[in-house]
């Protein structure tokens, strides 16, 4: 991860919310809300990533990129060290709400894992990492903790 600032600007909250779905009255252009209390949709801070330069989903002129597609730009299914790691669980902890103007930054630890014996796939490997928002003055904004799991084997 190689983010140091994440700024919550109105234009890319706006963006967020209609890619989302979110039609709530606040994210219009109409001037119909004091714009001290439009607050981002609740996933938004996973939008953090596209500041990341280091991003792995992220494409790089020239070089191969997982990406989408039957063979994303050359990296094939041989060179993928994850293929049997799997999203599991994200959960975002607000404690406070965040808003236009605010400007985060991130810091990331590993979090807590552990196994289960998998009834197809063999043992499964969970394992956490946390996430830790903070805004200009060092206040903690937003914990994001995500849960990925990896197969032993291919489900059977």
């Amino acid at each position: 991860m190689n983010v140091r600032q994440f700024p919550v600007e109105w234009g890319h909250v706006t963006t967020f919310a209609r890619a989302v779905g979110d039609d709530h009255p606040m994210y219009r252009l109409d001037g119909s809300y004091d714009a001290a209390s439009i607050t981002a949709p609740p996933t938004f801070v996973a939008a953090y990533v596209h500041f990341d330069e280091d991003w792995p989903l992220r494409p790089h002129p020239g070089r191969p990129w997982v990406g989408s597609g039957r063979t994303p730009t050359g990296v094939s299914a041989e060179d993928d060290d994850a293929k049997h790691l799997l999203h599991a669980e994200q959960r975002f902890d607000y404690h406070r709400p965040l808003r236009p103007g605010d400007v985060l930054t991130v810091t990331e630890r590993a979090g807590p894992t552990w196994t289960k014996q998998g009834r197809r796939g063999g043992v499964l490997t969970f394992s956490q990492v946390v996430q830790e928002f903070r805004d200009q003055r060092g206040e903690l904004v937003v914990t994001a903790t995500s849960t990925g799991v990896v197969t032993e084997g291919t489900a059977q």
